[in-house]
This record gives C-alpha cells, sequence and structure tokens, in this order.
C-alpha cells in the first residue's frame, strides 16, 4: 500500500504569506513598540537590526531547510535527521499545544471588542470593564473557576474558523485563508496607522517612539531585548516554520523566502510603532501628561489603553475601534492557524491519519483544553504564567538545544548549508554556519541567563511559588518530558530518508492528497 505524497502549496507567495502571516502575531502590534521605546527608541532599530540578520533571518533559513529536506513535521524531520533529534520534534509539538490553547482566547477577546467598539460599550473607565465587567476576573489566581459566558462563546467561534481552515488542508485552506487575510490587515492597518498621523499629539507621540538614545547602544539589556522581539515574532523555535517548509516543492528558494518573510515581520512591527505611539501621542495630548505616563504594552494596551483613546476621538471613533481590533483578530487568528497545524501534521505523520480526522481529533482536542480553561475567571492568570514561561524556558530553551545538537553534536550544519544552497538563488556561504552554530547559541545563552536571573530574584508578576510552579515551571517541564516520552514510542513506519535529498523511504504517489 502506498502512503499519499504531502500536500504541497500551490504557489510560493502562498507559502510566504502563510509564512509572514504566522510571524505577524499580537505581540508586532503591541509587544514592539514597547520594547522599542524602552530600549532606546530610534537607537533601539540598530541592535534590532543586527538581531535579524544575525539571528533572526539565520533560523529561518535553519528551519526552512530542515523542513523542505526531511520533509515532514518537526518530530518526523528531526528524526529523519538523526533518531536522537527526535525529542526536540515532540517538545516543539508540546510547546505549540499550549501556546495554542491559550493564544486563541486573545483573539475571542478582540473578536468582542470589535462589537464593543460600536458605541464605546467600555464607558469612562475600560480598565475596570475589560477585568471586571468582560473578563469577570477571579480576585485570586486559581484553576477552578466558573464560566465567562461572554468569554467563551466568541472563543467557541475562533476554534471553528481555525479548524475549517485547517480541515481543507495546505492548498484549499490556509493558503487562501492567507491570501485574504494577510493582504485585509494590512491595508486595513495602513488606514488605522494613516488616520492615527492626522490625530492632535501624533507628532509628539513619534518623536518619543524615533528619538534615539544612543547611550543604549552600549546596554547589554538593550541587546538582549533585540534579540529577543526578532526571536519570539518571527515564529522560530516551536516548528510552524519546519512545518510550513515542509509544504514546499523541491525546487523552494529557501534563502530568499527567509529575507522576504524576515524583513516583511520586521517592517509591519516598525509599522505598528507607528501607529501605536501616534495615538498614544493623542491620548497623551488629550489628558496633559507626557508621552511616557501612557505608554504600555500587551492586553493593557489592546483593551485598556486603545479602548480609552477611542473614547476620546471627537469623529470616528466607532470605525478606529473597529479597524484595530478586527486586525487584531487577523493577526491573531493567522497564527493560530500555523500553531495548530504544527500539532496535526505531527500527528498525520505520526498516526498515518488523514487530514480531516486529524484535524476533527486532535485539533478538536486542543480546541476543548482550550475552552475548558481560558474562559473563566481564572483564564487570565493561567494564560499571563503559562505565555511567559513557554515563552522563556520552552521556546527558547528549545530552539537552543535544537541549534546545539545539530550544529555541534550532530554536525549537520553543512549537509544543510549544501541543502540550501542548491535550492536557493541566494546561496548562504559559510558565513550562515558560523553565526548559526556560534552567534545564535551565545544569544540564547544570554536570554537565558538574564531571564533567569529575573525568576530568582522574585516569583514572577507577583504570583505564589505554589502557582508559578504548577502554571508555570510545571507546563515548561511537561512539554520537554512530553518531547522526551514520544520519542521512545515505535513508529510503523522507519520514517528515515533513503537518499540524499531527504526522499521519504515509503513509497509515494504523484498527486499529494489532503
Amino acid at each position: 500500500m502506498t502512503a499519499p505524497a504531502r500536500e504541497q502549496w500551490g504557489t510560493r507567495a502562498g507559502f510566504l504569506l502563510a509564512a509572514i502571516g504566522s510571524a505577524i502575531g499580537l505581540g508586532n502590534i503591541w509587544r514592539f513598540p514597547y520594547v522599542a521605546y524602552e530600549n532606546g527608541g530610534g537607537a533601539f532599530l540598530v541592535p534590532y537590526l543586527v538581531a535579524l540578520l544575525s539571528a533572526g533571518i539565520p533560523l529561518l533559513i535553519f528551519e526552512y531547510t530542515i523542513g523542505h529536506k526531511f520533509r515532514g513535521s518537526p518530530p518526523l524531520a528531526f528524526r529523519r535527521m538523526a533518531r536522537a533529534a527526535e525529542p526536540i520534534g515532540w517538545w516543539q509539538v508540546a510547546i505549540s499545544f499550549v501556546i495554542a490553547v491559550y493564544y486563541a482566547v486573545i483573539i475571542a477577546w478582540a473578536m468582542r471588542y470589535v462589537g464593543f467598539s460600536v458605541g464605546q460599550q467600555w464607558g469612562a473607565d475600560p480598565e475596570t470593564f475589560f477585568f471586571e465587567d468582560f473578563l469577570h476576573i477571579a480576585e485570586q489566581p486559581g484553576f477552578a473557576a466558573p464560566f465567562v459566558p461572554g468569554v467563551l462563546w466568541p472563543l467557541i467561534a475562533v476554534w471553528a474558523v481555525t479548524l475549517i481552515v485547517l480541515a481543507l488542508g495546505i492548498r484549499r485552506g490556509i493558503e487562501i485563508a492567507s491570501k485574504i487575510f494577510i493582504p485585509l490587515l494590512i491595508v486595513l492597518f495602513v488606514i488605522l496607522v494613516v488616520r492615527a498621523l492626522f490625530l492632535p499629539g501624533a507628532l509628539d507621540g513619534l518623536n518619543a517612539f524615533f528619538s534615539p538614545d544612543w547611550s543604549s547602544i552600549t546596554d547589554g539589556k538593550v541587546w538582549v531585548a533585540a534579540y529577543g522581539q526578532i526571536f519570539f515574532s518571527l515564529s522560530v523555535g516551536f516548528g510552524i516554520m519546519v512545518t510550513y517548509a515542509s509544504y514546499l516543492r523541491r525546487k523552494a528558494d529557501l534563502s530568499g523566502s527567509a529575507m522576504v518573510a524576515g524583513f516583511a515581520n520586521s517592517s509591519f512591527e516598525i509599522l505598528a510603532g507607528i501607529g501605536v505611539f501616534a495615538t498614544l501621542g493623542f491620548m497623551a495630548h488629550q489628558t496633559g501628561v507626557a508621552v511616557s505616563e501612557v505608554s504600555t504594552s500587551g492586553p493593557g494596551l489592546a483593551f485598556v489603553a486603545f479602548p480609552t483613546i477611542i473614547s476620546e476621538l471627537s469623529a470616528g471613533a466607532a470605525w478606529f475601534g473597529i479597524l484595530f481590533f478586527t486586525c487584531l483578530v487577523l493577526a491573531g487568528l493567522s497564527s493560530l492557524i500555523s500553531i495548530v497545524q504544527v500539532i496535526v501534521s505531527s500527528v498525520q505523520d505520526r498516526t498515518g491519519l488523514a487530514r480531516v480526522p486529524a484535524v476533527l481529533i486532535i485539533g478538536g482536542f486542543t480546541a476543548v483544553v482550550s475552552i475548558a480553561l481560558f474562559p473563566t475567571r481564572n483564564g487570565l492568570y493561567l494564560l499571563d504564567v503559562a505565555d511567559h514561561f513557554i515563552n522563556q524556558y520552552g521556546i527558547v530553551l528549545a530552539a537552543f538545544v535544537a541549534v546545539v545538537l545539530v550544529a555541534w553534536i550532530l554536525r549537520k550544519l553543512g549537509m544543510l548549508k549544501l541543502h540550501t544552497d542548491s535550492v536557493s538563488s541566494l546561496k548562504v556561504g559559510p558565513v550562515w554556519v558560523i553565526l548559526l552554530g556560534v552567534i545564535t547559541p551565545v544569544v540564547l545563552v544570554w536570554m537565558m541567563i538574564d531571564s533567569l536571573r529575573q525568576e530568582f530574584d522574585e516569583n514572577y508578576g507577583g504570583y505564589t511559588t505554589s502557582y508559578v510552579l504548577a502554571a508555570g515551571w510545571g507546563v515548561a517541564g511537561v512539554a520537554i518530558l512530553f518531547g522526551v516520552l514520544m520519542s521512545l514510542l515505535p513508529w510503523k513506519q522507519p520514517g528515515t530518508p533513503d537518499d540524499e535529498d531527504g526522499t521519504p523511504a515509503v513509497p509515494v504517489t504523484e498527486e499529494a492528497k489532503s
């Protein structure tokens, strides 16, 4: 019995839009502007660009090449490279699962806020509305809490859209959705930014954002922040790009695609910085305070600061809010789809399930866990702690282990370089090997040490030790354990390539089937 050939992207543009859509997420809009502002303003762009060129794009090429050469999801691709590398792939699947279950609820919040923007239903106190009237947040963090209906039903809608897109497959689902979501996101966000630029005080906000503090260039924390932003914003380290690249045709410009995706993501981040700080400048102007006093990031920016700003607009407030929160929904959905695809693809490769059953069973299970945990009065606490620890000690650590194992222990970077150069118009050359084998591991260790030092100084977010151990360290630890245990289970088929370019050992048909 022959196995179906792997699905393929219909066009290179479809792959690029999907990869860019995965990278452009909520963090681009609500994290980058504040990180840049806090770390030297305009001067931050120097270490940011260095980080993009020396670590971000090399890591993208690394993941593209692994996925493309070994034609599999992270567990299968790493297994085909070397049996000892398989745990990394399953570890990345576990990381994707954790991120997916909480990421979806933020999209659900944004979906509700699209409607709230009509008539500014958050009233005169957006902070109280968000935390108490909307989320009904519990006084103390915990695990068991009543559901919040206003969050539950939009979360179900988010998962319905995500699973439908995934069930339709790579070409008819993810590619078509990306061709709709990403251009629409860019058009809407450009309109939003243009509108923000004409608000009173916008220039003050832009001056605060771009005014360079050149003394920050010599501060090590600024460089850590730059590399951290690049790393987290490019969707590397948890298997997305390995998975997406596995659906490319045999001839694919890997290095060129990485350059396009990397610079497109960074361009959007800078555009987001312009829009966010022009708007914050307006808020500062209206309240008579400095921009530094209104600048913030994360959910506080999206669901407290922006509603406050929208309420201050004299005309077009509803449309401004609708545009902003629609952009959050589109950015979030494109990222969530890519994250869940890692899980679905890995289970397909492991079990031989067809796409639709895999989406219904595995995607459905992921949705059930998300719906059970996060539209509750404790949802925000769980999200905050799990997000911090799975990012800092899941994604970063998994990426470090993957690079060190491949570069230093297995010594496969030379082989990957040859494959990249054989299919790409832009040759990476030995500089790529040096950047990935030396610079990237050093930076990742630096980030880990800096983060651990803060963890040992005090509990993250002021949470109790027991809560941090259970919802933070425990979640990150279970992801590692899952990776190890899954790699111990035997495969029905060996999943090792039998030729130089990574062609699967099992026979394949000519046409891909979903």
